[in-house]
């Protein structure tokens, strides 16, 4: 299955949730899929960092919907995620793991996924999320974001993607800087709080 085609049935679900993604292709990709979450979604550069950075909001605002939007060679980096989550449980946070077994931003060199051993949603319910599952048709990607989003437990699927980025698609029209600070912006109106006060040099 196409990972484009799952973004838009996630994008579909998704209001006032707040959405980590990885870096590469997919970010293009999901700010054409969901471009009403443009200000409430942020890539992280760092590979490894998503699930990480996604499970801090969660524990920084409980009563917030957050989802991660990572990778397979992204979460294999820092498996050690799993396991918090496992320990944590997070009630607020819904994982997607875009597997397309290779390290596409790189040039497409395979990742563990691609042995057919490495099973990422067993690894995440060895670590005590209990609620991993792997998904291979675009209708199982939905049935999970249904689920996942309602779950008052960590829950994690699996996405077994192929390696085609959705053609002809519209580039971000922003640097990691600005897109920073439009989420942060966004954070701060929709939760009430100041997380980045003025600037001191206007």
């Amino acid at each position: 299955m196409k990972r484009f085609d799952c973004m838009t049935k996630l994008a579909a679900r998704l209001s006032d949730e707040l959405v980590i993604l990885s870096l590469g292709a997919s970010v293009d990709e999901w700010y054409n899929a969901a471009p009403h979450m443009r200000e409430a979604s942020l890539f992280q550069q760092q590979l490894g960092c998503v699930t990480p950075e996604a499970f801090g909001l969660a524990a920084g605002l409980p009563d917030r919907q957050i989802v991660s939007l990572d990778t397979d060679g992204g979460l294999l980096f820092n498996l050690g995620i799993l396991a918090t989550l496992g320990n944590e449980q997070p009630k607020n946070l819904f994982v997607v793991v875009w597997d397309n077994e290779q390290y596409q931003s790189i040039g497409g060199p395979k990742t563990h996924t691609a042995s057919g051993r490495v099973d990422l949603a067993g690894i995440a319910r060895a670590s005590g999320v209990d609620q991993a599952y792997t998904a291979t048709t675009v209708e199982e990607f939905d049935a999970h974001c249904e689920a996942g989003l309602k779950a008052d437990v960590p829950y994690v699927v699996v996405a077994k993607v192929s390696g085609t980025v959705q053609p002809e698609i519209k580039r971000k029209h922003s640097d990691g800087r600005e897109d920073k600070y439009i989420f942060v912006r966004h954070v701060e109106k929709t939760e009430g709080i100041t997380i980045m006060g003025p600037s001191e040099h206007n």
